[in-house]
């Protein structure tokens, strides 16, 4: 994961505001996506795993001690990751790019089949930093990634969606291969992503087991997975921006992903939940030269091995969104700062038959200094509320992203609004643009 970037020092004032979040609590909340009937997920052998990474180290031992962007380790890294690829039928692409004055290298492979209109899309950054061999920055979630990839093949797996997987070059430098590889695919191709799902430090010693909550559908995804083997899960926060799922969400590509935590320290309360040390950093080796192999934590790294599967398996495997009407309201809306009253942005929708689907597809773009402030609602024109987005993202700006909503109960035709509350003071923005499809 790359380096911190600074965060707003008045952010504790949006805790001294809860009251406010009863003043904004919806009256009924949109139901979980349903996902169609997949095949069952396999439990990936931690032995697989634990195998890609002794070769990782390895490989940074003969080269200097590190696997970082523009080193012989990084490239041998690369290598070794695409001929497993190669041999198990994947069609791989290597994408050059340069940065601080030498070629970086991403890897994209591609499973033959799926729907090329509806590409599910799973990431790593396979990079070290300078200091040593990154096994578990991010060495533990480009093997999980490998490994899963290989799990398709042995399946033969034939998902509804077209699978594609990334290892991302210069991570570390600040998401530079990641930023190249999405800022190269055109529009449309851009549109085609149903998600991206990142994994960026998943074996920490001393671990969190952290959901990102970005795509509603990606995050409820992961909380299953945790909940059917009986272990609580806390939204993930430390890094906020610091890792390559923020390439793909800052075009409008819904993102999720798993974190088990870097520099912060573990609190009593989580030690109460997970085990561990409390008061101790989740990775005390985080990029330093002792993130070896014995730098990482075996259940966790199992754990979030399979839930990388799981979610492969459920939504690759779940039925796209047909595409239907639509309707967009452009006109800007400035939301005013807090304790300002909520604004509205409404859409007039006619000429639809019937109630509106359990699919509904909201599309949010609002510019905005701090979204971490920000509760988004969809109004339905009975005045029924479905939650969209509540004070998450941290001190990351602007709030670009696609909701889906179980709207079945509503009669599609009607006035339909996008209500927005900023619930801290010292931010500005407006509501730049939004869609309904349906």
């Amino acid at each position: 994961m790359s380096l911190s970037v600074s965060r707003r020092l008045a952010a504790v004032t949006a805790f001294a505001v809860a009251g406010l979040f009863a003043a904004t609590a919806p009256t009924a909340l949109a139901a979980p996506t349903a996902v169609a009937a997949a095949p069952t997920p396999p439990d990936i052998p931690l032995a697989n795993v634990k195998a890609h990474l002794s070769q990782f180290s390895t490989i940074a031992a003969n080269n200097g001690g590190n696997r970082a962007h523009g080193r012989t380790g990084y490239k041998a890294s690369i290598d070794y990751v695409k001929a497993k690829l190669d041999a198990a039928g994947f069609t791989t692409t290597l994408q050059t790019f340069t940065s601080s004055g030498a070629t970086g290298y991403n890897l994209i492979a591609d499973w033959p089949g799926g729907d090329p209109n509806s590409v599910l899309m799973a990431g790593a950054h396979l990079d070290s930093v300078t200091s040593g061999a990154g096994i578990n920055d991010n060495g533990s979630g480009s093997a999980a990634v490998l490994e899963t990839a290989l799990a398709v093949s042995r399946a033969g797996l034939q998902p509804t969606k077209h699978l594609r997987f990334g290892w991302w070059g210069a991570e570390e430098l600040g998401l530079i291969g990641s930023k190249y590889y999405v800022n190269n695919l055109p529009t449309a191709e851009r549109a085609k992503f149903s998600g991206y799902l990142n994994f960026d430090m998943i074996g920490s010693p001393n671990p969190g087991y952290f959901v990102y909550d970005d795509d509603p559908t990606i995050e409820q995804t992961f909380k299953n997975y945790y909940a059917s083997i009986g272990v609580a899960t806390e939204i993930e926060t430390e890094g906020d921006g610091r890792s390559d799922h923020a390439s793909f969400k800052n075009v409008g590509i819904p993102v999720g992903g798993l974190f088990t935590g870097a520099s912060r320290t573990k609190t009593a309360a989580q030690v109460q939940k997970w085990g561990g040390t409390s008061g101790q950093a989740f990775d005390r080796c985080y990029h330093s030269s002792c993130d070896s192999l014995t730098n990482i934590n075996d259940t966790a790294l199992d754990r979030n091995s399979d839930a990388v599967a799981y979610a492969i398996w459920n939504l690759g495997a779940s039925t796209p969104v047909p595409p239907g009407p639509s309707f967009e309201n452009t006109a800007d809306v400035t939301i005013p700062d807090s304790p300002a009253a909520a604004v509205t942005s409404p859409i007039t929708v006619s000429g639809v038959t019937g109630n509106a689907p359990a699919t509904t597809k909201v599309d949010v773009n609002i510019v905005h200094t701090y979204r971490g402030d920000l509760v988004v609602d969809l109004l339905a024109p009975d005045g029924t509320v479905y939650n969209l987005h509540n004070r998450s993202g941290g001190s990351a700006d602007n709030l670009v992203q696609s909701f889906t909503v179980n709207a079945s109960s509503e009669v599609a035709n009607g006035v339909w609004q996008l209500r927005v509350k900023d619930a801290a003071a010292q931010d500005v923005g407006y509501i730049n643009s939004w869609k309904i499809a349906f």
